[in-house]
């Protein structure tokens, strides 16, 4: 749009023209810059489609120094400095290309830099290049230097014409995302420099990038919030279990760091950790609670990372990373190293040169530890030391025996402490089913002998009426008679087919078993020992009754 005389006066009256002059940075090494600031930080726009118009003054003239120039480009590609095979970015050709200076220029400025120690020479093998070539790089100083000349110049005002049509002046620094290019600060400013205005879209600055967020996946320690809890779930009422709470309360006051409860499936161990933690919630207030359910694809470095997740390490940490914890999460397809994770995590939680300044003690709770792979056991292995010097609690919940410690741990050196947990006794079932109202329907020894006292079968007792209920043996089956090793299995088959108790020393000899009974079908209360022999509970002996019949 064509503007009069008069509109021209006016906007010659009403322009001010800003002019200052800023020393470098490296101010006695090069030129100083000569550069046009607007007084106020604010977005001025030229629209010629509407009648009143705000005109530009001259303050978005940018003219950046050749030295600041070559600054800005060597801190660009600063990774470079340790490379035996460079790029030719940071030869003189490089160098001459993205700062447009004449190569003699460059060389004469690099004689200047290189005197006061801003940037170091040397000749390096080049990428695609059958000769060695001599390149420049930012010493300490130098890198110091770059930075506060980047944090300067970032603040130049620049013209860019937006996706309507407008002319914005903005600072330097906003506007590649403004024109959402692929633009570094340098590139920006020698664009503004030589044509004054960046249009959004001009097909020399590369595709046009859509504004999205990289998905979380790809980010360490993503997720890792949502594979742990800070307390046990709230699980069903306890019944029974006043013996097991006791062991609990003197394992938490004396000085073993690890406890293992384990059991078979059902049997109420998460139950029993989540009652007795809301009991003695107030005495671990200052303790770092971290509950994690293991699952069959669970790995060492999943399970590590949520315990670095709960310490509050991570992209947006709570606290300082001054051991250097996250490093030790590999690169997928490459192994966990658990000694340098073992003495990192310690010195994090002792903390002895307050380095962190808040000391903290984890509680860890690891549910189905079953679940993990080798690697995860060694993980526990290490988390048992790791406890132990820094004063922090473990309970460790399995189906099986736990292996990632020794028998000498629990009887003499006082390290660990085992719970097992078998079915409740005659008198915990009498008041269970008091309770129910079913106390003149049911006999307490007939269902204990039918279900060993396993809370589950009580349990679908009190929902359907049945002693019996398809669910309970559905259950049986997936979680106990299918997952026993062939050995304990043959054993419980062959006292499936007594009508009573069968003395140890004949049963192991009709099945081929040498020693004592297994300690596993015992503390499980799969196998019953009795005055007159060994014995099963009712609803494993009809279920195994069931297997025998149809082999026979």
């Amino acid at each position: 749009m064509a503007l009069s005389s008069h509109a021209r006066a006016l906007f010659r009256a009403s322009t001010i023209s800003v002019r200052v002059i800023i020393p470098s940075i490296t101010e006695g090494v090069h030129e100083s810059i000569e550069s046009n600031l607007s007084q106020f930080k604010l977005e001025r726009t030229i629209d010629d489609r509407a009648d009143s118009c705000i005109f530009m003054g001259e303050g978005a003239r940018v003219n950046v120094a050749v030295a600041d120039r070559i600054l800005l480009h060597l801190l660009n590609h600063i990774s470079q400095v340790d490379l035996h095979t460079v790029t030719s970015e940071i030869t003189r050709r490089g160098i001459s290309i993205a700062c447009a200076v004449h190569p003699p220029n460059v060389s004469r400025s690099m004689r200047d830099l290189v005197a006061t120690g801003i940037v170091a020479q040397s000749t390096r093998s080049v990428r695609g290049e059958n000769r060695r070539q001599k390149v420049w790089y930012l010493t300490s100083l130098g890198m110091e230097m770059a930075t506060a000349v980047k944090e300067r110049l970032s603040e130049i005002p620049v013209l860019v014409r937006s996706r309507n049509g407008d002319l914005l002046e903005l600072p330097a620094s906003e506007a590649s995302d403004r024109l959402r290019a692929d633009l570094d600060l340098l590139s920006v400013l020698m664009h503004a420099q030589h044509e004054g205005a960046l249009s959004y879209g001009d097909i020399r600055f590369g595709p046009i990038r859509n504004k999205t967020t990289e998905p979380g996946s790809i980010k360490m320690m993503a997720g890792a919030h949502s594979t742990y809890h800070t307390e046990p779930p709230k699980t069903r009422d306890i019944h029974g279990r006043n013996e097991e709470r006791k062991s609990l309360d003197l394992w938490f006051s004396g000085t073993e760091g690890i406890c293992t409860i384990t059991g078979v499936a059902g049997c109420g161990k998460t139950t029993l950790v989540s009652d007795w933690f809301r009991t003695c919630d107030s005495e671990i207030e200052d303790m770092l609670v971290m509950y994690y359910p293991c699952q069959p694809w669970d790995t060492a470095i999943g399970l590590t990372t949520s315990i670095f997740h709960r310490l509050g390490l991570g992209q947006k940490n709570r606290v300082g990373d001054p051991y250097d914890l996250i490093s030790i999460l590999p690169p997928p397809g490459n192994p966990l190293d658990h000694d340098l994770l073992r003495r990192r995590l310690t010195a994090t939680l002792i903390d002895e040169d307050e380095l962190i300044g808040n000391k903290s003690k984890l509680f860890l709770i690891l549910d189905d530890v079953h679940n993990l792979d080798r690697d995860g056991v060694r993980l526990l292995g290490v988390l048992m030391q790791v406890m132990e010097a820094s004063h922090s609690r473990m309970i460790v919940i399995s189906r099986s025996s736990p292996d990632f410690y020794d028998r000498r741990d629990v009887v003499t050196r006082g390290r660990v402490s085992e719970i097992a947990l078998e079915g409740l006794s005659r008198n915990e079932l009498e008041i269970w089913v008091e309770s129910m109202g079913l106390s003149n329907k049911i006999s307490t020894e007939i269902l204990h002998e039918r279900t060993g006292g396993h809370p589950l079968a009580i349990e679908l007792l009190e929902m359907y009426g049945e002693m019996n209920h398809r669910d309970w043996v559905r259950f049986l089956d997936s979680e106990i008679v299918d997952v026993l090793p062939d050995e304990d299995r043959s054993i419980l088959m062959a006292l499936s087919k007594a009508k009573r108790p069968v003395p140890w020393k004949d049963l192991s000899e009709s099945v081929g078993y040498i020693g004592r009974p297994p300690k596993s079908l015992i503390s499980r209360g799969l196998m019953i020992e009795l005055e007159d022999g060994m014995w099963l509970h009712e609803a494993l002996r009809s279920r195994l009754r069931m297997y025998t019949e149809k082999q026979d």
